[in-house]
């Protein structure tokens, strides 16, 4: 059941880093167009079902398989193994950082936005940067 459960956490760590990945991409485009336009209110469509419909549901899923897998013996020694207590910490940021981009979706909705669109091309930076340290957190184990 072991792999199972590992394979299904794989799964939705891509699909909610795809999204993570996508939004704030959605937010640059949406940034450059006109307030009321229909650009902006088809940008407001796919926001809110990017979010809904795929973010939201695998962040909960990558949640809930990751914790399932800490119930298997074995899988972490919490002793020694300081590469996991980095990882949770990332994951944490990671879940914060999905918190941020739903806030500022709803800014979108509201046309409140009060960034510009350099700014979120930044942030579409964070999870890359982010993803690269835990995948070589997990597969590597350094310390």
């Amino acid at each position: 059941m072991y792999l199972y459960v590992k394979a299904f956490h794989v799964i939705s760590i891509i699909a909610w880093m795809a999204g993570l990945l996508y939004l704030p991409r959605l937010f640059v485009y949406h940034a450059y167009a006109d307030v009321g336009s229909q650009q902006s209110e088809t940008f407001k469509l796919m926001e809110v079902r990017l979010l809904r419909y795929i973010m939201n549901p695998a962040m909960i899923a990558s949640w809930v398989f990751g914790l399932l897998l800490l119930g298997y013996y074995g899988v972490i020694n919490w002793s020694v193994d300081i590469w996991f207590h980095v990882k949770f910490l990332l994951v944490i940021i990671l879940t914060g950082y999905h918190m941020v981009l739903a806030r500022w979706r709803r800014l979108f909705a509201q046309d409140q936005n009060a960034h510009s669109a350099k700014f979120y091309r930044f942030m579409n930076e964070v999870p890359t940067v982010i993803m690269v340290v835990v995948v070589i957190l997990a597969v590597a184990r350094p310390f």
